[in-house]
């Protein structure tokens, strides 16, 4: 919404939301969520043409468009519980906007959505909508967190999809219209509603299945003394691969991947495709073996015991460039060296102190008001390293790259251990060193 402000200056934009707080951070100098270039763009166009409001029955009385980006998390609970999409927050959206709507709107989706979700919406706002007319697209979105503004600037293309209908078709001309404003017109790709609803589940399992299948390499690669970045590097050449997501890591994050692979699942259980989903459901186990690896080898390495000892962790966010924590591998291996009664010393240079407890279901403090001893929050990696007996990189943060890693060295527990879950430092290097250093896949 805020480059749609950017770029539109002519298009009025109010992004509304139940939570005051949430609000209010969007209205300050300190936006709620870190991603590069954001904050330029929303401090360009906020009172202008940017608005964000807890307004809500106000801005669905005034708009024209209104875009659903509500949550929809997996369903814990019930039928499909762990693989399909939770629906409530979709369902109670659309009737609150047929409660208040007094002309007619387009409403596009851009929450991520099972297929078929837009005939639900369609129902809902049909059956309470007083007279007013609705128009139900899909516009689902591509751009990678850490790199959302450029991926917005310059998209590989726009998906819009809409009923097949004269009413459809115009709707979607109109959205279509917006974009093109800074979007080329052969980069803007209709469809209809169903094969748009289905494209990003599609486009993110075949993402999240490129790393899970260079991952199962990373394992065979340290069996046999071959490079999983050398590897990657060879097939990456051939045109039909290509390069992308084939960098051996301790697995994906983020909020897409995995809950779009569950609900894919739940779909083709649903539709009667049993072999089809067990395939993609081997790409979220496959991801799951890979964090339980890694800390496997941790725990090995260190004399198969990492009880007492202190563990410095680089990176807790999912991806270097984000704030965002939801699915991190960070939160798993750290889990499991918890399990393990290691003392975690936790440095990310953009996620607060009180977000890693709350992924690690950890308190601050102990009931007497003492310290968490398992858990240390450390602004400094410098200081989250002193005395520690080994390192986990977590999070590819360009930052780790910059690292004295001499100093570090010097004020560990010696053997020193380094163990990089991203493969973005030199292995060799830190060895000589006098490092004990691990990567993935090596």
């Amino acid at each position: 919404m805020a480059m749609i402000a950017h770029k539109c200056p002519n298009v009025r934009v109010t992004v509304v939301d139940i939570n005051p707080d949430r609000i209010a951070a969007w209205n300050s100098d300190a936006l709620p969520i870190f991603e590069p270039g954001l904050d330029e763009i929303v401090k360009a166009a906020r009172g202008k043409n940017l608005f964000f409001s807890t307004d809500v029955d106000g801005a669905i009385r005034d708009s024209e468009i209104i875009f659903m980006s509500v949550n929809t998390p997996t369903k814990t609970y019930g039928v499909g519980a762990g693989r399909a999409a939770d629906m409530t927050y979709v369902e109670r959206c659309s009737r609150r906007i047929a409660e208040v709507a007094t002309s007619s709107k387009i409403i596009v989706e851009k929450s991520t959505i099972p297929v078929k979700t837009a005939e639900a919406i369609q129902a809902v706002l049909s059956a309470n909508a007083n007279g007013v007319r609705f128009q139900v697209l899909s516009n689902p979105e591509f751009l990678a967190e850490g790199t959302a503004v450029g991926d917005l600037q310059n998209p590989d293309r726009v998906l819009i999809g809409g009923e097949e209908t004269d009413e459809g078709r115009r709707a979607v001309a109109t959205l279509a219209d917006i974009y093109a404003q800074w979007i080329p017109r052969d980069r803007i790709l209709t469809t209809n509603l169903w094969s748009s609803e289905l494209s990003k589940l599609v486009a993110n399992a075949f993402l999240a299945q490129r790393i899970s299948s260079i991952n199962t390499i990373s394992a065979l690669c340290e069996k046999t003394g071959a490079d999983v970045d050398e590897v990657a590097h060879a097939i990456g050449k051939d045109s039909r691969i290509g390069p992308k997501f084939l960098k051996a890591s301790i697995g994906f994050g983020g909020s897409c991947f995995q809950k779009d692979i569950l609900n894919l699942v739940y779909l083709c259980h649903h539709f009667g495709l049993p072999e089809v989903a067990d395939y993609w459901e081997q790409v979220v186990t496959m991801n799951n073996w890979q964090r339980r690896r890694f800390a496997a080898r941790i725990v090995s390495t260190l004399f198969n015991t990492v009880a007492g000892k202190r563990i410095a962790v680089y990176g807790f966010a999912f991806k270097k460039d984000t704030n965002d924590t939801r699915e991190s591998s960070a939160i798993a291996i750290c889990r499991d060296l918890l399990e393990e009664r290691a003392y975690l010393a936790i440095h990310d240079p953009k996620v607060p102190a009180e977000q890693i407890y709350h992924d690690l279901g950890q308190p601050a403090k102990l009931a007497d008001g003492s310290p968490n001893p398992l858990i240390t929050i450390e602004s400094d990696p410098y200081a989250a390293a002193d005395q520690a007996h080994a390192i986990a990189v977590m999070t590819e943060w360009d930052a780790f790259k910059e690292l004295d890693y001499e100093r570090i060295f010097a004020g560990m527990m010696k053997p020193a251990f380094l163990f990089d879950g991203r493969n973005i430092l030199d292995i060799r290097k830190l060895r000589e060193i006098g490092f004990t250093a691990f990567g993935i896949g090596k």
